[in-house]
Formats: C-alpha cells, structure tokens, sequence
C-alpha cells in the first residue's frame, strides 16, 4: 500500500472509533437516535457531492452510471440499516470493548472464509495464523468479563450465564460488516462510483427504512433532538467520513489490505474502555485488542 493510502486508512480509524464510542453513550435510545444520525448525515455531507465527482464517473459518457449507483447504494443501504441495528443492540447489552472487538475482529476473519469458500481463492499460511489470532483474541475479550461486576458470570434464576451477550452480539455485527465490505468494494469498483455520494446515498436509504421501524417511538425524535444534537452533529460527520474514507482507500488499494488495516481502531476503543469507562481486567483486555491487532496485520501481509 502507498502512504497516502496507508494515511487514510488510519484516519478512518481514528473516525470509525470516535463515532463508536459516542453510539456506545447512547446506546439504549436506539431507532430515534439512528434515525436522526442517518437524516443529519444525508443532509451534511449531500452538498459535498457536487465537489467530490458526483455521482462517479461510471457510465458510458463518464458521468455517472446511475442504475449501479441506485443498485449499490440501495443494497449497502439495507445492510447499513441491519448493522446499526445489531451493533446498537450489542452497545445496550455488553461492554463497549467486547463488542467492537468481537464486531471489528470477526469481519475480516468471515471475509477471508468466504474468499476460501465460495471464491476458490488459497490465502497464505501467514494470512492463516492471522485467523487463528483474530479468534484467539475475540474469545480472550469476551472471557475478560468473567468474574468482573456485572460480567456474564451473574446467576439469574439460578443459573449461570454461559454466553457474554455482548460477544454474540459482536459477532453478528461482524457479519454485517463482512457483507456490507465486500458488497461496497464491487458496486464501487464495478460502476466507478464517487465514495462521498455513494455513502450519501446509503443513508438517504436508511431514512425511510427507520421511518417505518419507528412506530410510536416517532413522538421521542424531537426529545432526542435536544437533548443530544451535539452527539447527533458529531455522529452525522464522523460515521460517514469514516467510512468514505475507506471507500477511497478501496480504490487505492486491495480490500484484503484495507480491510484488516482499519481495524487497528479495536486497540483505541479498547482503551477507551479501560481508561473512562473504567471496565474491568484492563491488562487483558488491552493485551486481547493487541492480538486482535497482530491477527489482521498478518492477514494484511
């Protein structure tokens, strides 16, 4: 990878775990707070459009090809919806560490097995022993709540919670993100799209599909609205421009490079936990983030 896409790649961590920890304080407002995120995000960054290309340069007189971009942004904008949902839930029930640990780990890792699996494709031994960290890591913070206050090992009803919600839940998140990395790198790729208005048009999508889950909920958006809107404003900028970021790195570089790089964000939110929120066992879980981190650097090399 170039500097310059080495240089993105990490700023759009630096963004991807700001933008999480302030959903993590938020967390149990959910729908309304999601979709007051993905109506301020459209609005901000939709007059960005006409200064970053358009809508791309796909098509066949360069300006656009506006049938993929209604395809793949429509699509990514779905399993946008799904992962805010599922990364939501896991921030209402777990620690914030453990889920975008578990989250951030298992997207690679799925991406690689799928490549395996259904791509023919024969990734390297190093690539391997990467796996093999990203798991090893993912379980040592989801065992890092046992015997903590609060952690998974509290009896109800007489028995022992086996499973840290906050674990399954990152993995379910993972997925998502799996899916929503390979989709985006094609549609961006095949029909030459423009990152900024491509991300724009993800949560333009988003708008209707939280309109119809809200519900009754609709009578809190203007409650959230004011008592939240600076968290709103910096949520609006900083997770689309994490992820735009990527989308330009994307075209710069193999997702299979891009993809683990930006997970180097797991060793910030991880402190973050440790340090402010004062979650419990830091030594391991930081110890944990770092394996986490050594696994997709060597899925990276």
């Amino acid at each position: 990878m170039s500097s310059l896409a080495v240089l993105i790649v990490l700023s759009a961590a630096v963004a991807h775990a700001a933008w999480n920890v302030l959903a993590h304080g938020v967390s149990r407002i959910g729908l309304p707070f999601l979709w007051w995120g993905a109506v301020i995000s459209t609005v901000l960054w939709a007059g960005v459009i006409p200064f970053t290309g358009g809508i791309g340069s796909g098509g066949p007189d360069g300006s656009g090809d506006l049938a993929g971009f209604l395809l793949g942004a429509g699509v990514s904008g779905v399993i946008h919806v799904g992962y805010m949902l599922v990364l939501q839930k896991g921030y209402a029930t777990g620690r914030l560490s453990t889920v975008y640990t578990t989250a951030r780990g298992t997207g690679p890792t799925i991406s690689v097995v799928v490549a395996v699996l259904l791509l023919g494709e024969r990734p390297s031994g190093i690539a391997l022993i990467g796996v093999v960290a990203i798991l090893a890591g993912v379980v040592a913070v989801g065992l890092a709540d046992r015997g903590t206050p609060g952690g998974p090992d509290v009896r109800m009803a007489g028995h022992r919670r086996r499973v840290d919600p906050g674990v399954l839940w990152g993995l379910l998140t993972g997925v998502a993100i799996a899916t929503y990395t390979i989709w985006d790198a094609h549609a961006v790729r095949t029909w030459e799209l423009s990152p900024v208005a491509f991300m724009v048009g993800c949560t333009l999508i988003e708008i209707p599909i939280y309109s119809i889950s809200l519900g009754r909920r609709r009578r809190e958006l203007a409650g959230v609205l004011r008592r939240h809107w600076p968290r709103l404003l910096a949520f609006g900028v900083l997770s689309p421009l994490s992820y735009i970021l990527v989308l330009i790195a994307i075209t710069m570089a193999p997702v299979a490079l891009v993809a683990p790089m930006r997970e180097i964000s797991v060793v910030l939110v991880a402190l973050f936990g440790v340090v402010v929120l004062r979650e419990g066992r830091p030594g391991w879980r930081i110890a944990a983030s770092l394996i986490v981190v050594v696994g997709v650097l060597l899925l990276a090399g």
